[in-house]
């Protein structure tokens, strides 16, 4: 009988931190789960811890490969959950006792094919400002993971378009639809029907390859519930692959997503898709990966630079440009040299 919800966990070098994450899915109320745990050539004893809980949990199952990065584990992990609902888990980061409980609950009594959750936002600034001091940040418990929250009282809210309410845009706290809004494209803070995902995979080789699979998953018209309670816990990693990426890497990454998106929303999104999705989403990511040139120190990495801009211009990404972002525009054409 397969589980209701199967949680994919890439593993690679966090020996430090995974028994907190994997007592975190151990631990939660609901029971009915299967947690893919996948060691992508970790250097470290991740895949040792793992199989030690896999022995004594048969729900852990452990998936051993050669290092392909954070998006070839999660592809990797994908065949092996055979639950309804698919969520995932960075390895470093740990969930609320009842996480998939309140989850799967609202999944069922809204019909949705995605469930929205969000992180607490006081606990890793909590954590970085304890580095920048010098303090322990391994032992600190966030205040919140003791909370029991009532199923009957779970604020919610349903949508049958999903570009209502996701955006990439920082919204000013007088916002009333503030707490409904799907911050960011993280794939972690959601529980996702598989049968939504299954022929989605992640860009591998590439950083933030959150934005371009979430920019495919939106697309295909997701019923959404939005549940505003801080369910995960998102632990800065100060020596993670993100902060100690090389800042061209990070552009090149942002430019790949951006092209593969702008590609698939040209050939599928209709008028009003593709206008709030540039909006909302990639003109903020063309904006990000331009600034990365600030970081840019040889010739030959601007000319890098410069042969990603010149291809997105000639397939159209900049074609069709808010007033807002008019002068980036411009900027980015005195770039790549466009009169």
């Amino acid at each position: 009988m397969r589980p209701k919800i199967s949680i994919i966990i890439p593993m690679w070098g966090v020996e430090k931190y995974l028994r907190r994450c994997l007592d975190s899915v151990k631990n939660q109320t609901f029971q009915d789960w299967t947690a893919i745990c996948v060691d992508d050539g970790s250097p470290d004893k991740s895949g040792e811890i793992a199989e030690e809980y896999a022995k004594q949990d048969k729900r852990f199952i452990v998936v051993h490969k050669e290092n392909g990065g954070l998006s070839d584990a999660r592809n990797a992990g994908l065949p092996f959950a055979k639950g309804e609902y698919i969520m995932y888990l960075d390895s470093d980061d740990f969930i609320h006792p009842q996480t998939m409980e309140i989850a799967f609950d609202t999944a069922q009594k809204t019909k949705s094919d995605i469930v929205s959750f969000t992180y607490d936002r006081f606990y890793r600034p909590q954590l970085m400002v304890r580095h920048v001091l010098h303090l322990d940040t391994d032992n600190v418990v966030p205040f919140g993971i003791k909370k029991k929250y009532n199923l009957n009282k779970i604020p919610m809210r349903t949508t049958d378009d999903v570009f209502e309410l996701a955006t990439e845009r920082a919204h000013n706290k007088t916002n009333p639809n503030r707490k409904w809004l799907i911050k960011h494209c993280q794939v972690w803070k959601n529980l996702y029907k598989k049968s939504l995902i299954k022929d989605t995979p992640f860009i591998k080789g590439i950083l933030f390859e959150d934005f371009p699979w979430w920019s495919a998953i939106m697309l295909k018209k997701p019923r959404t519930t939005v549940v505003p309670l801080p369910l995960y816990y998102y632990i800065p990693n100060f020596g993670g692959i993100v902060l100690s990426a090389k800042q061209l890497k990070i552009m090149k990454s942002l430019c790949t997503g951006i092209k593969t998106a702008y590609q698939l929303y040209a050939k599928k999104a209709d008028s009003e898709q593709m206008a709030k999705w540039q909006s909302q989403f990639m003109w903020l990511f063309v904006n990000w990966a331009f600034r990365k040139l600030k970081y840019l120190k040889t010739d030959a990495e601007f000319d890098e630079a410069r042969a990603e801009f010149t291809e997105m211009n000639n397939m159209g990404v900049f074609d069709n440009v808010p007033n807002e972002w008019y002068d980036l525009r411009e900027n980015i054409y005195k770039f790549i040299g466009v009169k």
